[in-house]
């Protein structure tokens, strides 16, 4: 959400990306007992249980971790949340400050990277990292009050200049702005690693969406339970990673009462962060580009996936924490080269993590090697991956340290995945707008 520039007489557009609501839960946060709302809560969680959370808690759960929230604001008292919200920064000038949050988007993103899921919360991905928030305005606050007409680039800058390693941004705009690539660019050069939604409108003209589809930014798609891309979810040759997006529970508005379903790469977005904290809280001399390469390398993809390319709708597939944190897969490489444009970026191991990490690093992984032209795959219709659990199986599948354990995948059911790069042999081609950026 690069809204920087003035179009036809107005601001540019915009956009939570989701979550739009489909249905309330039964329960809210508001007078009943916090057992039987975290119980429905939890239960609607189910990206957790075939993402094997519990697995993964048991080696890392991002301890060490920060991760800036740019966003609507989060509110650091709601229960799920005390205790690991850091001071950050109202970037939009407008009315309350970066806890007070207009729209309940923000404390939902927050939520589910970091929520210890207390008092009915939701349970997060990463629930021992740290959130900072940065307040940005949308179309609807902008159009009703003064605001800041910079605050996205700042905030990414001010992020960027933070102690967060990781920033999460699940807005989006439909402009490209100079001074919202530009931020990106210095945050990559900080050592962060920028995750982005991809957009919520791919039936509505699927345009590129900003910041996601800056090159230096990570574009998270968004998956349903069957691991199927989202209808509504952006795609092209921008996308990087996919996540969970579809039928997620968020707080249904500023009052945050209580929680609704919902759709969105919002929620796509906000796992993918909390995977990377996962990651990087068992490596913490790692540097954002090694997170990230591991993150591509192991993500789930089919077995029958063409070596060398990536999908116009999955990117190199659907993140998957516990392939690394529980069996080693995927190799950091070179600390200094973006995985996304194979350029260096000037991080360095102690320009990015600071604090130890929750866990030693995992056997197995090699420090030295970069990975292989095979690790970006395409997924063609209704294949399966070798290991990745079925959604709403309750981690139940089982997994060798080989990755070969399991018959039963998480279908990737892509419509139409075009392939947009083959790799030459022996080397890992990035994608053509990381490689003409």
């Amino acid at each position: 959400m690069t809204a920087r520039m003035i179009e036809s007489g107005g601001r540019l557009r915009r956009a939570l990306l989701g979550t739009t609501a489909i249905a309330v839960l039964t329960t809210s946060l508001v007078g009943l007992a916090p057992t039987a709302v975290a119980a429905d809560a939890r239960s609607q969680q189910w990206y957790l249980d075939a993402m094997k959370a519990e697995e993964i808690w048991k080696k890392s759960t991002g301890k060490g971790i920060t991760v800036a929230v740019i966003d609507s604001g989060v509110d650091p008292d709601t229960p799920s949340l005390k205790g690991k919200v850091l001071k950050g920064w109202d970037a939009s000038e407008s009315k309350g400050d970066e806890t007070d949050d207009y729209s309940g988007h923000g404390t939902t993103m927050a939520e589910l990277i970091v929520g210890s899921g207390a008092g009915g919360g939701l349970r997060g991905l990463a629930p021992d990292a740290k959130i900072i928030p940065y307040r940005v305005s949308d179309t609807e606050r902008q159009n009703a009050q003064a605001v800041n007409a910079f605050d996205m680039e700042e905030s990414i800058r001010a992020a960027a200049d933070s102690d967060a390693q990781i920033i999460n941004i699940s807005f989006a705009s439909d402009y490209y702005n100079e001074g919202g690539r530009e931020a990106v660019k210095y945050a990559q050069s900080k050592g962060k690693l920028v995750f982005a939604g991809a957009g919520n409108n791919a039936t509505e003209g699927n345009r590129e969406q900003y910041p996601a589809s800056y090159p230096e930014a990570i574009a998270v798609s968004a998956t349903d339970r069957d691991g199927s891309v989202a209808e509504y979810s952006q795609h092209g040759e921008t996308i990087d990673l996919a996540a969970p997006g579809t039928s997620i529970p968020g707080y249904c508005d500023k009052s945050l009462t209580k929680y609704c379903l919902g759709d969105g790469t919002s929620n796509s977005t906000a796992i993918a962060s909390a995977s990377a904290a996962l990651i990087w809280s068992m490596h913490p001399d790692w540097t954002g580009n090694q997170v990230l390469r591991v993150m591509l390398a192991s993500a789930a993809r089919g077995e029958d996936w063409e070596p060398g390319t990536v999908s116009d709708f999955l990117g190199y597939g659907i993140v998957r924490p516990n392939a690394h944190v529980s069996r080693g897969e995927g190799k950091p490489g070179d600390p200094n080269i973006s995985p996304l444009t194979n350029k260096p970026t000037g991080a360095t191991p102690s320009a990015t993590a600071s604090a130890s990490g929750s866990a030693s690093a995992t056997s197995g992984t090699s420090e030295s090697a970069a990975p292989s032209a095979t690790a970006s795959t395409q997924a063609p219709d209704g294949k399966q991956t070798s290991d990745a659990p079925v959604a709403g199986s309750n981690g139940s599948a089982a997994e060798d340290a080989d990755g070969g354990g399991s018959s039963t995948g998480l279908v990737i059911g892509v419509a139409a995945a075009v392939v947009v790069v083959v790799a030459a042999a022996g080397v890992v081609i990035a994608r053509r707008r990381r490689a003409t950026a």
